[in-house]
């Protein structure tokens, strides 16, 4: 049976009392609940949600034109705009598995991404499709490219180009059935520690994500979010489902300078701003307009732990807003957070599990820690992810069953339930309260002690002589690791005034033996954390060449 064209994939009666259970319901329910209201902002372009959902829907017909097959990937590879925002929806109209790419990686990354993931189709544009002419060649699986802003003269070779406006007058058709239990998405690791690799999410972990975010968040269609993270980000994509299931706007901003965020949040009198400690220490540092908080109802901090001193800065630039702290993992998107309530008691802390997902602390062999006993956390409900695309010995080591004394109730069940296993030392206080301690492939071991390197910065930023701060552990004979920081200064900072601070606010066997100023911005991989593997590898680098 032939579609409509354009009509909404779910009915009236139905989407005004179910609850969206696939990715792409999201627009559609909210195309039928708040048809006028606006769903996106990109400039001075201000897109419906009814106009959202005609062009989702024509692109899905426009993929099953181009043969696209249940289940064959679709790469995004755009900054964000308009047609990303409807591809990563029509994609899984279409039953494909969308694999958004992150706009700043070079083309060997982008390569790789879409070799390793045998993306079928790459949606782009024509500038950055040249920049890819030169590797497309090694993606055997492309069949065809989909350029949003033009065709692309040469250089594509045996893959076949389309303009997107073509694309989207396809002739509309019936859409595959797709289950929550399907694969809806891939998303990559930044790499930091190695190759990136895929995370596959289902319809039902990224569905469910929305719901239990928006819960606490309090999300309603009164609010504007700004998109400043990219869509490739769990958290930044996060932006666009949780203002979907509520009928809110999404304000996408591809920001050069921190000041851009703050003009956007004026412009636009966003409520709703999440990003990550970077960033949110680099907007610390400047001085707000009103305009950029008046209507501001809540910030929220992903991808890394707040430094103190961060939090109170921004606290002080906008005393009327929430701050929710909070602590997610790509693996299973969001784990927990701080009510705001909580933050003047517990600044440090990573808060509970959010709704409908329970966090343990467990040792090595599998029982639970105890009170303010250092574990690993690990994460279990229906927010944990698939695995890792074609990678199965990884996927066994991160997502195990949990020991049976830890789970009541599965007697009898077909198959154990998987948690995520998540590498992250953390630790939770009598009150349930849980405390971020450091990743376990990043501690620093010197002098018989585990140091987390998160634990000398935020001691290093706290002495307000540096605007960024990054730690690492490096070789030594004697002590195993020995600690030195990279730092960007702020005004009269100098190497002795801050190992003063140091040294009388941190243990012996954490104070650093060495600073290394910078004049640039430190190293951040795409998702914009501060990125210690490759500081530490261009400094070794360095060293070994006599440059330092």
């Amino acid at each position: 049976m032939r579609r409509m064209p354009h009509a909404p994939p779910v009915s009236p009666s139905l989407a005004l009392v179910l609850p969206p259970v696939l990715l792409h319901e999201l627009p559609a329910r909210a195309a039928v609940l708040w048809p006028a209201q606006r769903a996106l902002t990109a400039g001075d372009q201000h897109t419906t949600y009814t106009e959202l959902q005609a062009q989702v829907n024509a692109l899905a017909a426009g993929l099953l034109s181009l043969q696209l097959d249940r289940g064959e990937r679709v790469a995004v590879f755009l900054e964000k705009r308009v047609e990303a925002v409807v591809a990563s929806f029509g994609v899984t109209a279409a039953g494909g598995v969308l694999v958004p790419v992150n706009p700043l990686l070079k083309p060997a990354q982008v390569a790789h991404i879409l070799q390793d993931s045998g993306a079928q189709v790459l949606v782009t544009s024509a500038s950055r499709a040249a920049q890819l002419t030169a590797v497309l060649a090694e993606c055997p699986a492309l069949r065809h490219v989909v350029l949003c802003d033009g065709m692309a003269s040469t250089g594509l070779g045996p893959v076949q180009p389309h303009a997107w406006a073509d694309v989207l007058q396809a002739p509309a058709t019936s859409l595959p059935a797709v289950l929550e239990t399907d694969v809806a998405a891939i998303f990559y690791t930044s790499g930091s520690t190695g190759r990136p690799k895929g995370v596959v999410l289902s319809h039902r972990n990224l569905v469910a994500g929305a719901g239990s975010v928006a819960g606490y968040l309090e999300n309603t269609t009164a609010d504007t979010l700004l998109a400043a993270l990219p869509l490739s980000f769990d958290a930044g994509f996060s932006q666009l489902t949780t203002a979907f299931l509520v009928g809110a706007r999404v304000v996408l901003l591809n920001y050069l300078l921190p000041r851009d965020v703050l003009q956007a949040m004026a412009r636009e009198q966003v409520t709703g701003l999440t990003a990550v400690p970077p960033l949110y220490m680099q907007l610390a540092a400047l001085d707000w307009p009103a305009e950029a908080t008046r209507s501001l109802r809540y910030w929220a901090n992903t991808g890394g732990r707040m430094p103190r001193a961060t939090l109170e800065r921004l606290r002080e630039r906008a005393p009327q807003a929430a701050p929710y702290l909070m602590y997610g993992l790509t693996e299973a998107f969001r784990s927990t957070f701080l009510p705001p309530s909580q933050v003047d008691m517990r600044p440090d802390s990573i808060g509970r599990a959010i709704p409908n997902v329970e966090i343990l602390v467990l040792r090595d062999d599998g029982t639970a820690c105890d009170a303010d006993e250092p574990g690993e956390l690990v994460h279990r409900g229906p927010l944990v992810a698939l695995g890792y695309w074609n990678r199965p010995e990884e996927t066994a080591l991160r997502f195990r069953a949990l020991p049976g004394a830890l789970v009541a109730g599965r007697q009898g069940v077909a198959a154990a339930e998987l948690a995520v296993y998540s590498g992250d030392t953390v630790r939770r206080d009598a009150e349930g309260f849980l405390y971020f301690v450091g990743r376990r492939d990043e501690m620093i071991k010197t002098s018989g002690y585990r140091v987390s390197p998160t634990e000398v910065e935020e001691a290093v930023y706290a002495s307000g002589l540096v605007r960024e701060v990054l730690a690492v552990g490096v070789a030594h004979e004697t002590l195993g690791q020995v600690i030195h920081v990279a730092a960007v200064a702020a005004d009269l900072a100098n190497t002795d005034t801050l190992l003063a601070h140091c040294r009388a606010q941190l243990p012996g066997y954490m104070v650093p033996v060495a600073v290394h100023w910078s004049t640039e911005p430190l190293p951040r991989n795409p998702n914009g954390k501060l990125d210690r593997p490759r500081w530490k590898a261009d400094w070794q680098r360095d060293n070994e060449q006599g440059k330092t």
